[in-house]
């Protein structure tokens, strides 16, 4: 079964190359300072403080986007997704609150939106990944309003709880793209809560659900699909593979899908009218990326060309990347940011001293799959292998309150409170787990 071919922007959206306004040099420098690019710098802190150290980094906030999901199924509000990033900034780091714009490893540096030229030893590239809405034709236009909405933005998670909760029956639609994504299971999530809030409100009976995607099953790791398969069958949710969004007719409410052959050509298209439809966007590395010498050649999405192992660039030997903009063949969750932020700390600290690189990260990754209210997979896995996995003494095969407890309660609290400050947190599953019994 061949996979469909990523969509690409025709024109990378990048601004002309500014003029040199000053230069920096610092020995290490994060293009990113989001969920992978604090994490890896305090770890780097905890174990040499003395290390001179920049985050280039435009937002001055900071999201805990898992709670989007959380936001669009009525569990979060918004509000409490955000923080200011000042209060997570490493103080012995300097910030650098620009836009990365143009990369130059043959040079060791970095170019910034304002003209900022910053020259580095080593570089750790982590900028997350960019929505590139603009692929599907009417979407920008047509989003937060008329029914149309994603939880894959900040702005409009809000909207799909309003849509949801005053859903008067008809179509509603859950979209995938033909691109990876962070957080793989986001766009099921919020359908399955959807399709609770449904029964609850009595019109699921005039209600069809729909969940279009381009794969072939609903889930990577084939025991987690299969478990998925009985949800979707018992809830008779109505899903389309090989099915991949191109359009939105946001006039007559219409979604209009290519189809995909097993080789994943296009060899039709289908339109369904919607009432509400919750669409996942297509997915990238930020083009300044793309167009670097740092990605992956010839590739579509532009992902950073790194060793699955040691998260070591391919190519330039210091340069390290983590996170979703980095090419590994694993899911692209903060579960798996960290238990790489370790290893890009131990690997660099190792290559500064002329060290082998002996740490690994092994594809480990987790995504905790909302099936409903009070139900949850926490589907843990190797990512490489495809390997069930499990950081409890239960089978993770199965929909669990107490993994629901733990999405809702303990993962948020440990992200602010452990994750961004470069500690250790496997004591705090212990202690939730003894706690629950």
């Amino acid at each position: 079964m061949s996979v469909p071919k990523p969509q690409q922007s025709p024109t990378p959206n990048l601004p002309a190359t500014p003029a040199i306004t000053k230069t920096l040099h610092h020995q290490i420098v994060f293009i990113g300072g989001g969920s992978a690019g604090l994490t890896t710098a305090s770890i780097l802190l905890k174990k040499n403080k003395s290390l001179d150290i920049a985050i280039i980094e435009p937002s001055h906030k900071q999201h805990y986007q898992p709670g989007w999901t959380m936001t669009g199924g009525g569990v979060f509000k918004i509000e409490d997704t955000v923080k200011d990033k000042k209060d997570f900034i490493p103080r012995q780091t300097t910030w650098i609150a620009e836009q990365a714009v143009k990369l130059d490893p043959e040079n060791n540096t970095v170019l910034t939106r304002s003209g900022i030229l910053v020259k580095y030893d080593y570089l750790i590239v982590c900028p997350g990944i960019q929505l590139d809405w603009h692929l599907i034709k009417g979407l920008k236009e047509a989003l937060g309003k008329d029914g149309v909405t994603s939880n894959y933005a900040f702005n409009y998670a809000p909207y799909t709880w309003e849509l949801i909760k005053n859903f008067p029956g008809g179509n509603a639609l859950f979209t995938f793209p033909n691109t990876p994504v962070k957080c793989g299971g986001a766009p099921q999530k919020v359908m399955y809560m959807a399709d609770d809030t449904f029964r609850k409100l009595g019109v699921r009976q005039r209600t069809n659900v729909m969940f279009l995607t381009p794969l072939t099953q609903l889930f990577t790791v084939a025991e987690y699909s299969a478990l998925l398969d009985n949800v979707v069958r018992e809830r008779q949710i109505d899903v389309k593979f090989q099915h991949n969004l191109k359009e939105i007719k946001s006039a007559n409410k219409t979604a209009v899908f290519d189809i995909f052959d097993d080789r994943g050509a296009v060899v039709g298209e289908v339109t369904h009218k919607y009432e509400m439809i919750h669409v996942t966007p297509p997915q990238s590395a930020p083009d300044f990326i793309k167009q670097s010498p740092l990605a992956v050649p010839g590739s579509a999405c532009g992902w950073v060309d790194v060793d699955k192992y040691t998260l070591q660039h391919d190519r330039y030997p210091n340069v390290f990347s983590l996170g979703d903009a980095s090419a590994l063949p694993t899911s692209k969750t903060a579960a798996a940011v960290r238990k790489q932020a370790p290893i890009v700390a131990e690997n660099l600290l190792a290559f500064i001293d002329s060290r082998p690189l002996l740490h690994q990260y092994d594809g480990y990754t987790c995504c905790p799959l909302i099936t409903g209210y009070g139900k949850t997979i926490m589907a843990e896995f190797d990512g490489y292998s495809g390997k069930v996995l499990s950081s409890f003494p239960l089978n993770p095969v199965k929909e669990r309150w107490l993994m629901w407890q733990m999405k809702t309660t303990v993962l948020p609290w440990i992200y602010w409170h452990r994750m961004l400050k470069g500690e250790s947190f496997e004591g705090d599953y212990i202690k939730f787990a003894r706690w629950q019994q």
